[in-house]
């Protein structure tokens, strides 16, 4: 099947007359008219091709002729429902949402993956078939709210905040003049901010939900003006629902674009914002890559300086320059890991702040992740502790210290990582049944490496082989596959590619000899790795994390 292959598509996009819409081209599309249809059908994937065919290569984990069918097979779909009557504005989510479904449903039919091979990739259409969820739900309530707007709403808020776009180029998608659309913007802003508030409020669980509404979305929207009451942080404690709420309302100011990609992508929505043009350093960007266009959001623009909820980079990792702490992570006197929910907005006291919760990752580099769904908070935290040290969870994990190597032992199938051959580079790793060989020995470094006590000079790699898990160079920070082998571990004992955070490391099965791969984080027991207390070797930790200390943050301790 021929595919089509126009050229990127500059600014403004082009089509006829600089006036055209995507709706205008849309009109023959229903007409019938052969020629015409064909014209406005050749404009309209001459604009959104390339950055439809970017997301093929995310989704896939592989560019080449794979990537080009999906693309045009979902060019197919959607420009088939237009010619059935459904509007034009907003098509560039659209398109990329049909990118991603062709890729979930070709990689599910055992005829198309035996013909096509490149679907069976672990980082890509394996992975995508196997996730209980493409959506997170962490996000659930942003996607509610961005589908709820009008379409040309939801194309201003995506060119411009998740494609970094100037404001001229949804202007012209839409047929506006760039005045209006400024206009337009500042009203999509705000209205999306109200559908996240009327979402929580409407799909509350519960009459106290319902209740701290209001609580949750006034101190989050003052910045740095007020606080979130103590009874509101104590409720978080406990509820997850308004837990995610808090943190999506805290981004829709700090970090739209980023919650409006993994809301309507999910998979691959870190990387795909990586792709975009109008997000790398250039004139006129602010940090992240996005250009201010469009109108001043209420209290400022505040993407032009640290979120609320923007993460510390942990010690010993590459800094970006979006991983600046926000306001408050920079009092000092109280140890957060990047799972903390900075909810206690302008509070004046490092007391108070011990009151705070622990909740979902949101890296703020564009490290590919992609948002992942969060999990409860982990009990314990008080105020006081040492930076240095952090309560353990229950089911949590203490991996082995540097010069203590132990044996990991997966969680679900109680089998242990191992090397599959000879200790050499390139060799795979699998499950086996746990023993004291030393190709079961492993050392978790300060800096994140997984270092193997049968060949030093090699870690776990689970990047140089499509996300099949391997033993690699062990990489310094400053060198480019630096991220390849290195892992960050949750408190539930996950450990997350620096790559890409929304996998994790995980088995393909549950049997002796089962490869180890990288998969969409789940939460699941086949994601979850401890130390084996009874028979590691001594000194090592065990899976309660004593008989050592625990794990340091700069550790990598997510």
């Amino acid at each position: 099947m021929p595919t089509p292959h126009p050229p990127r598509p500059p600014y403004p996009p082009p089509g006829g007359d600089p006036g055209e819409s995507d709706e205008s081209l849309a009109g023959p599309l229903r007409a019938g008219s052969d020629a015409e249809a064909s014209r406005s059908a050749a404009l309209l994937m001459a604009r959104h091709w390339q950055p439809a065919q970017d997301y093929a290569v995310v989704c896939l984990a592989l560019s080449g002729p794979l990537a080009h069918m999906v693309t045009a097979t979902a060019f197919h779909q959607v420009l088939g429902r237009l010619a059935l009557g459904e509007p034009a504005e907003a098509l560039r989510p659209r398109l990329l949402v049909a990118v991603r479904d062709t890729v979930v449903n070709w990689s599910g039919t055992d005829r198309i993956t035996a013909v096509l091979p490149g679907l069976g990739k672990p980082a890509g259409g394996r992975g995508m078939r196997a996730a209980k969820t493409l959506i997170p739900e962490n996000r659930a309530l942003s996607d509610r709210s961005f589908h709820a707007l009008p379409r040309p709403e939801q194309a201003l808020l995506w060119h411009i905040e998740v494609e970094a776009e100037p404001i001229t180029v949804p202007a012209g998608l839409l047929g506006m003049d760039v005045e209006s659309a400024a206009g337009a913007l500042a009203q999509a802003r705000e209205k999306f901010r109200e559908g996240l508030v009327r979402a929580h409020r409407e799909l509350a669980p519960g009459k106290e939900c319902r209740y701290y509404n209001r609580l949750l979305d006034a101190p989050i929207r003052r910045g740095g003006a007020g606080a979130l009451l103590p009874d509101v942080q104590e409720h978080l404690s406990a509820c997850s629902y308004c837990r995610h709420a808090a943190e999506q309302l805290g981004h829709a100011d700090a970090a739209l674009g980023v919650l409006l990609a993994e809301a309507v992508l999910g998979w691959g929505a870190r990387r795909y914002l990586d792709s975009r043009p109008g997000r790398r350093p250039g004139p006129g960007r602010t940090r992240g890559g996005s250009r201010r266009s469009g109108g001043r959001r209420r209290g400022g623009d505040r993407r032009d300086r640290p979120g609320l909820f923007t993460r510390v980079a942990p010690p010993g990792s590459r800094r970006r320059a979006d991983d600046e702490p926000g306001p408050l992570a920079r009092i000092q006197g109280t140890a957060w890991s990047s799972r903390t929910l900075l909810t206690g907005v302008g509070v004046a006291s490092a007391g108070l702040l011990a009151t705070v919760l622990a909740i979902s990752v949101w890296p703020a580099g564009g490290d590919g992740t992609d948002p992942v769904a969060s999990t409860s908070a982990v009990p314990g935290s008080a105020a006081g502790r040492s930076p240095n040290t952090s309560a353990t969870a229950p089911g949590a994990t203490a991996l082995p210290a540097a010069g203590r190597p132990a044996r990991l032992r997966n969680a679900a199938v109680g089998l242990c990582l191992d090397i599959k051959g000879a200790p050499k580079a390139g060799a795979g790793a699998v499950l086996a049944v746990c023993s004291p060989a030393p190709t079961q020995q492993w050392t978790y470094e300060p800096d994140g490496r997984l270092r193997s006590a049968a060949a030093a000079g090699l870690c776990l790699d689970s990047h140089a082989d499509a996300g099949v898990v391997i033993l690699g160079t062990c990489a310094d920070a400053g060198d480019r596959r630096g991220d390849d082998v290195r892992y960050d571990l949750t408190a539930q004992g996950e450990l997350l590619p620096r790559w890409d955070r929304t996998l994790a490391l995980a088995t393909t099965a549950g049997n002796a000899g089962a490869d180890l791969v990288v998969k969409v984080r789940d939460g699941s027991a086949g994601q979850r790795w401890t130390t084996d207390a009874a028979t590691a070797s001594p000194g090592s930790l065990s899976i309660a994390g004593t008989g050592g200390p625990a794990p340091r943050r700069g550790a990598g301790l997510v």
